[in-house]
């Protein structure tokens, strides 16, 4: 795998709890330079109120003769917003989360939505976060191409079958090489100097997935791998259950995927190995998780001790992940998801920190070798920098 960074927050749809840290300002700060920007901040100003870029999709080209479509047969398609100055030939290569169908009737019911169909996608969309084209709003990227990549095959884009019967495509492979290549033939990805693959949930788990593939295309460039809450853990729900095992198991073998996968890997681990939910709905009948599961802070404390379990038993399997110098991991107890695609949670005067670090300096910390980046924090509820979202 190269190098690869890990931003480790809330996993799927379901409550998980990492760790955090705590945010203090001095009066006036000076942030390191990024990108040959300095930029500073103070207790009181905000760093942009300018309204986001506004990036029209585009469909691949071809799109059936290609079969690089979505569940539905529609066009796949993707966001392309171009650099500039010093970021014209850098890249940033994002995948957009968008879940799992394991089952014909979960990818049926998908395809009527913008994860399994280009009908429903939005024409437009802002960019923000680490696709902000903003200097105070994202220092180190802000002048980068900047790419998103639709969700719309239901499986991390990684399978490659089809149910004729259920009238389902399941292309996710192909949509990801047709957007490689309409990029490389018609936007100058194919000069770039140094690129960064990126993605949020089951794009995040994409971006990890791809990582060697991205490489490939650049083999003398500089290129690294960020996975935002991509990382799925084998772990009992509160039942003492793995319902989402079975999901996984179901979307391998539905989607074809196990032939996508890293042959080195599968020497080790069943292709099923990979997802995991700590409080589905089906392992809490009566909904004694409910407010919980909305609410961090209506978490009592039996339900707090099971998730610092699982904080513990996370932080344990990523150890060794985290020894290579090259590596780096941003985990936090936030209560929210995808922090690096939202613009309060990357980069502004009360985004969440660990060691006084945020997460936007954090990466950049990484992409650029300037210094470490292996940010591990306290247990919840420690974190008085976070910022609690999440939409069910």
């Amino acid at each position: 795998m190269k190098k690869l960074l890990w931003s480790l927050t809330v996993f799927g749809v379901i409550l998980i709890l990492p760790v955090n840290g705590v945010l203090e300002f001095d009066k006036m700060e000076r942030l390191p330079d990024f990108n040959g920007t300095n930029v500073y901040q103070t207790e009181n100003n905000v760093y942009s109120k300018a309204k986001p870029t506004m990036v029209e999709l585009t469909f691949v080209k071809n799109p059936v003769e290609r079969s690089a479509v979505c569940l539905d047969g529609s066009p796949s398609g993707y966001h392309f917003h171009p650099g500039s100055g010093s970021g014209a030939k850098n890249w940033i290569v994002q995948f957009e989360g968008g879940g799992w169908c394991g089952t014909i009737e979960d990818c049926v019911n998908m395809k009527k939505s913008s994860h399994g169909s280009s009908k429903y996608m939005e024409k437009q969309i802002p960019f923000t976060g680490i696709l902000s084209d903003k200097a105070a709003e994202n220092p180190d990227f802000y002048n980068w191409n900047k790419v998103k990549v639709r969700s719309c095959d239901g499986g991390s884009l990684m399978g490659d079958n089809e149910n004729k019967d259920a009238k389902l495509q399941f292309r996710g492979k192909r949509i990801w090489t047709a957007v490689m290549v309409d990029l490389m033939t018609f936007n100058g990805l194919r000069e770039a100097k140094q690129a960064l693959l990126s993605g949020c949930s089951t794009g995040g788990l994409a971006a990890i997935l791809y990582c060697d593939n991205f490489k490939w295309y650049y083999p003398k460039g500089k290129v690294k791998c960020l996975s935002d809450a991509g990382l799925f853990l084998d772990a009992t729900d509160v039942a003492g259950d793995r319902p989402l095992r079975n999901l996984y198991r179901d979307l391998i073998q539905l989607q074809s995927v196990t032939t996508q996968l890293s042959n080195e890997c599968l020497k080790r681990l069943n292709p099923t190995s990979i997802r995991e939910s700590l409080t589905p709905k089906s392992a809490d009948p009566n909904g004694s998780w409910s407010d919980c599961r909305l609410n961090i802070a209506k978490c009592n404390a039996s339900q707090i001790k099971f998730l610092q379990g699982f904080r513990t038993h996370m932080v344990n399997l990523i150890n060794g992940f985290t020894k290579p110098s090259k590596n780096g991991v941003f985990i936090n107890s936030c209560f929210t998801h995808c922090q690096t695609e939202n613009q309060d949670t990357w980069y502004s005067k009360n985004s969440p920190a660990v060691k006084n670090k945020r997460i936007a300096v954090a990466v950049g910390d990484w992409y650029f070798e300037r210094r470490g980046a292996k940010l591990i924090d306290c247990a919840y509820p420690c974190d008085k920098t976070c910022r609690n979202e999440v939409v069910e």
